[in-house]
């Protein structure tokens, strides 16, 4: 199997600034992408156009709708994400009303004609996650056993934040989905949520951990040694931004309800191969390990939140789009990707 280029649909700009869903998919489109990750965000926002306003067979109208834009414009769906907290919610009333939601989900999966579900670890404080990993662990063989009653297989791919209440670093995501050992449960590999523990500390000022180097030399040989390539569900592909201040109480991505990592996450995440825009991690190193060292194939997918996203400037899609393309290209020359996509001469023929 190829590699191949995929993005998040949130990447190509934020629906609440007034980018809409067709456009961005015109925009992945044009640019030479053929995976798609389909935001919540924008499928919710989407639906909000149908005559419920909004209402769960709305959504599930509107997965179908996307389906089929997604269809017209050759891109596949590989994904609905993010199903947000999930697993350990001390409060057990709402774990069960996050079932409830899963089930909605399956059915939004189908009618997108997808069959993975992306967990990202909770950030929820810690009165309200518990930390009996045995509690967390029987809640996503729930999730799994669920999944494989579906026809067909739902497949959930978990992810580690770099910012996360019990899960924060790759290695106890990998301890998790071993734990719970179901065929449709494995784990989502994303460089900027491992490097973004490891490597960085956006409030540091030196923007780096105090053993960056050693750590993710560490983190590459249990990579090596440690994980299952047929347990890699997804590959997930982002770099960060160096700032040039600590982020701090002076800083203007500070937010006190928000760990450090996570309000730069949210403003400062760049596509691979950005120094211009003051990316720093060694995510070269990392993905060559993954897609050279275990042998990755199949879907490479961006998954950038930016500052930029958030500006309802019309150009966002077009400029979002044209920058994942060219990152793309730097990634197929120096990570030695096998790939038949067009972005290339795209590029080219639009210069």
């Amino acid at each position: 199997m190829a590699h191949k280029p995929s993005i998040c649909t949130m990447s190509l700009g934020r629906c609440f600034a007034g980018h809409s869903l067709p456009h961005k998919l015109d925009m992945a489109q044009k640019y030479g992408f053929q995976g798609i990750e389909v935001f919540y965000e924008d499928l919710v926002d989407f639906s909000k156009s149908f005559p419920g306003g909004g209402s769960p067979e709305d959504q599930i109208a509107a997965a179908r709708a996307i389906s089929q834009l997604c269809a017209a414009r050759n891109l596949t769906i590989i994904c609905l994400q993010p199903f947000m907290h999930f697993g350990g919610l001390v409060d057990r009333d709402q774990h069960s009303k996050r079932i409830g939601e899963l089930q909605l989900w399956f059915e939004l999966v189908h009618a997108l004609g997808t069959d993975l579900i992306l967990f990202p670890s909770s950030f929820l404080s810690e009165d309200e996650v518990t930390d009996d990993m045995d509690l967390i662990v029987a809640d996503f063989v729930e999730a799994a056993e669920m999944g494989l009653q579906q026809e067909p297989v739902v497949n959930f791919a978990y992810e580690a934040l770099c910012w996360g209440t019990r899960t924060d670093t790759w290695e106890a995501s990998w301890d998790l989905v071993q734990r719970v050992d179901r065929p449709n449960f494995g784990v989502c590999l994303d460089s900027y949520n491992i490097l973004g523990r490891i490597y960085a500390d956006p409030a540091s000022p030196t923007g780096r951990t105090s053993d960056c180097e050693q750590a993710t030399v560490d983190s590459i040989k249990r990579i090596l040694s440690d994980i299952d390539i047929t347990k890699v569900f997804l590959v997930q592909v982002a770099d960060g931004e160096r700032l040039s201040a600590p982020l701090d109480t002076s800083h203007p991505f500070y937010n006190p309800e928000q760990p450090a990592r996570m309000s730069w996450s949210r403003n400062a995440r760049l596509f691979y191969g950005e120094p211009q825009y003051g990316g720093y991690l060694p995510c070269k190193q990392l993905l060559r390990t993954v897609i050279q060292g275990l042998g990755f194939e199949g879907w490479l997918s961006f998954e950038v939140f930016n500052r930029r996203l958030a500006e309802p400037d019309a150009a966002v899609p077009e400029e979002m789009a044209r920058r994942a393309a060219e990152s793309w290209v730097k990634m197929k020359a120096e990570l030695g990707l096998r790939t038949e996509d067009e972005m290339q001469p795209r590029l080219q023929a639009m210069l």
